[in-house]
């Protein structure tokens, strides 16, 4: 089978003011860096309100609707703003999330890859922040549970940054497993080890400043693996986030693009080993333009090898 990628132009009319680092230049260096490569593409669809609010009340997307401006920039909190295209962006990344999941589901892709922004995974139940609008990742989580039946699903989060968002929407959700690495001390300031979830679903990985890849490695080998292997998720999904890069300017992780494609070929084994190989990804954060390339490039590599 071959591996998806699926993103939306809508995606690029997400405007942030100038000198933000979540801009639509992310996403263009993606799209330059996988044009060549042998991907299933897809044009994303919309993502229903339904499927939203398996995770966000009605008010949540109604309060964006009302705080979408028609022209220029609106700031929802100091670091998340909205165009005049940010919804329908948002809609976007979480209708690419839920074809991703049918893709896998259905046999028509081995794997999947979402290149989207607004990130997701910092938006908490009715409170947009830390860039993203919408709990993407979540919301495709909960859609494999619900539309798709499935028992179990898991969530990887290595963005360096602790998916918050993520861990509020699913805190209660006993059929997911959520393990998220983060530097910490870091915005936003949560994720320790002590927050375990409403059914000991959370599982917190604190890395500390300054750390290598091998760190991560060992990190990920000893706790995370074993829990997702003891856990058994008949879907993987990964929060795709870079900005662990050494490279990258708003953390301070030293990891190389090897240890991105290492971590994400790691996941894959796992998936091939006891969910058919079933893995969506998404992207989240990344913020230093030529590192960011690179290393989705490589993650997509994984994906590919994994699916063929």
């Amino acid at each position: 089978m071959i591996t998806a990628l699926i993103t939306h132009p809508d995606c690029l009319e997400h405007v942030t003011p100038a000198g933000h680092p979540e801009q639509v230049a992310r996403l263009e260096y993606i799209l330059r860096a996988l044009k060549d490569k042998d991907l299933q593409r897809i044009k994303a669809p919309m993502g229903s309100e339904d499927d939203i609010m398996r995770c966000h009340p009605a008010s949540h997307i109604t309060d964006l609707r009302s705080a979408l401006p028609n022209v220029g920039s609106r700031a929802l909190d100091a670091d998340t703003h909205m165009s005049p295209g940010s919804l329908d962006a948002a809609f976007r990344a979480v209708g690419a999330v839920t074809k991703a999941v049918d893709m896998v589901m259905s046999g028509e892709a081995g794997n999947a890859f979402a290149a989207i922004r607004p990130p997701g995974h910092h938006c908490e139940t009715s409170t947009p922040m830390g860039f993203c609008l919408f709990g993407n990742v979540a919301i495709g989580a909960k859609y494999a549970l619900e539309h798709h039946g499935l028992k179990r699903v898991a969530v990887v989060d290595f963005d360096v940054h602790h998916g918050n968002g993520t861990q509020d929407l699913l805190w209660n959700e006993a059929r997911a497993l959520v393990i998220t690495s983060q530097q910490m001390p870091l915005w936003p300031g949560t994720g320790e080890r002590s927050d375990k979830g409403g059914h000991d679903n959370i599982v917190n990985l604190p890395i500390p400043p300054e750390s290598a890849g091998d760190q991560m490695r060992a990190l990920y080998t000893s706790e995370a693996f074993p829990r997702l292997r003891a856990f058994k998720p008949e879907m993987i999904f990964i929060s795709a986030g870079f900005d662990a890069h050494q490279d990258d300017p708003l953390a301070n992780l030293n990891w190389s693009t090897d240890d991105f494609k290492w971590l994400t070929q790691e996941l894959c084994k796992i998936a091939d080993e006891i969910c058919d190989g079933r893995v969506v990804s998404a992207l989240e954060g990344g913020y230093d333009l030529d590192a960011l390339a690179e290393a989705v490039a490589a993650h997509v590599d994984a994906l590919m090898e994994a699916s063929a």
